[in-house]
């Protein structure tokens, strides 16, 4: 792993805490939230407060997330909204949190000028006994304040103020002002600069989560239905109609197209789908080439080509599969039939825009793993799990690979491969037609009429 935190791909855009001033912050909400504190003169943080080198100096990894099921986390600059977030165990956790920070960023500011902003991702499940408990998630509550109470106290002070102000002959009661001066001291003039924080709630419901092996839960779409890592026997009884396993190909594809969530590539609107495709068919040389012990050399395109050839025959399915996509593509050649059964159809697939588009390419990501681009922006945490046992060339090439072609423009690179980001309501913010003429036609181009 040292060759992917050396290339800035592991533990990547963390906040650094340096300063004695950050690290006594960090101690009392540490200390607030845990009991705990850390004695290291210097470490680094996550969205969420947690820092890998804490978690090294605790033993516990997990110091912040226990159970995974209701994150704490500790805020001390509103700068954390552009860290990663560690350990995830949902795929909600750091967009909610993101969001949280974005729409209270000037209440968090004012806050983390002078204290730490403590916190937890609430929900009313505080352990998973079993998976059926996962759907009694539905909504997370980001409760927080500062280790000082600042804003218990700021609301505590408005309501003496209103008593003040609505209770006769308040100008006499000289507890009550003194309980108001006490309060202001530490508050500041709550009447001018009001101290509250908004958009606290976030609903939960299409999502992802580490526990039990990796479930993937649909049910805000039409034909719901949870798909499992593991073998869905493991799962007991679900309260869901449908639920599937990686190994239910025809069923997944199937739900993904009922409900509208993926789109071929070749038709995906602002595509280049060759230069898409041609990449992920070097990656799939790329490893099998690996696996065989066979060289490729600097990992060069002429190298790739070479490998490829030397492979022959023992190009896996996924490769020959994108390979006749790819001549359609490019001579318009017979339309390959490529079924759910093949081993290459969902590589040749992307999330349409929607609200969910990150969740369905992180299902393809798993469902497609030789595409190691989309298995790392998509899913980390499997391609940290899986890069440990791949052999040295692969990760070489793999590392090299991200450290030049995805970290240098990470936005541009997503949206090569995804198309623009979509808003909050699931729409492309794209300006222009949402259907082009792909769309309404079809890959095989319009029929054009015998001109009389």
């Amino acid at each position: 792993m040292k060759r992917l935190i050396t290339k800035g791909l592991m533990f990547g855009n963390l906040i650094p805490v340096e300063s004695p001033a950050l690290i006594e912050r960090y101690n009392r909400a540490l200390k607030a939230l845990t009991g705990k504190e850390t004695k290291l003169p210097d470490f680094h943080i996550d969205i969420s407060g947690y820092s890998p080198e804490v978690g090294d100096e605790l033993g516990d990894h997990l110091y912040l997330n226990k159970n995974g099921c209701n994150r704490q986390f500790i805020l001390l600059t509103t700068d954390q909204k552009n860290a990663p977030l560690l350990n995830a165990k949902f795929s909600t956790s750091r967009g909610i949190l993101t969001r949280f920070i974005e729409e209270n960023e000037a209440q968090l500011f004012s806050l983390t000028a002078r204290d730490a902003v403590a916190g937890e991702l609430e929900n009313t499940v505080f352990e998973l006994t079993s998976p059926a408990k996962l759907f009694d998630i539905r909504r997370v509550t980001v409760v927080a304040d500062t280790t000082g109470n600042h804003l218990a106290e700021a609301e505590k002070l408005g309501r003496l103020i209103e008593t003040f102000r609505t209770k006769e002959d308040a100008w006499w009661d000289d507890v009550l002002i003194a309980e108001m001066i006490g309060l202001a001291q530490k508050t500041g003039d709550v009447t001018r600069n009001p101290v509250t924080l908004k958009a606290t709630a976030f609903e939960q419901g299409n999502f992802w989560t580490s526990h039990f092996g990796g479930i993937y839960v649909f049910r805000d779409v039409a034909h719901p239905a949870a798909i499992s890592t593991l073998p869905k026997a493991s799962l007991g009884q679900l309260p869901i109609k449908y639920v599937f396993d990686l190994t239910d190909r025809n069923q997944i594809a199937k739900f993904l197209e009922i409900n509208d969530l993926v789109e071929p590539i070749v038709t995906a609107r602002g595509a280049d789908a060759a230069a898409i495709l041609r990449q992920k068919m070097d990656f799939i040389v790329v490893d099998a080439a690996s696996a065989l012990g066979l060289d490729i050399g600097p990992g060069g395109r002429r190298d790739l080509r070479s490998a490829a050839a030397a492979l022959g025959h023992r190009l896996p399915e996924e490769f020959q599969g994108l390979a006749a996509l790819l001549r359609w593509v490019e001579t318009g050649g017979g339309w390959p039939r490529i079924t759910s059964a093949h081993p290459a159809y969902f590589y040749t697939l992307r999330a349409r825009p929607h609200a969910d588009r990150d969740l369905v390419n992180m299902l393809l990501a798993e469902l497609s793993p030789l595409d190691v681009r989309q298995l790392f922006i998509c899913h980390k945490e499997l391609f940290y799990r899986t890069y440990a046992g791949w052999p040295e060339e692969k990760k070489q090439f793999v590392a090299d690979y991200l450290e030049r072609e995805y970290q240098i423009d990470k936005a541009g690179a997503r949206r090569a491969l995804f198309g623009p980001e979509p808003d909050m309501s699931g729409a492309d913010v794209t300006p222009g037609p949402l259907r082009d003429m792909l769309d309404i036609v079809g890959p095989w181009g319009a029929v054009r009429k015998e001109r009389r």
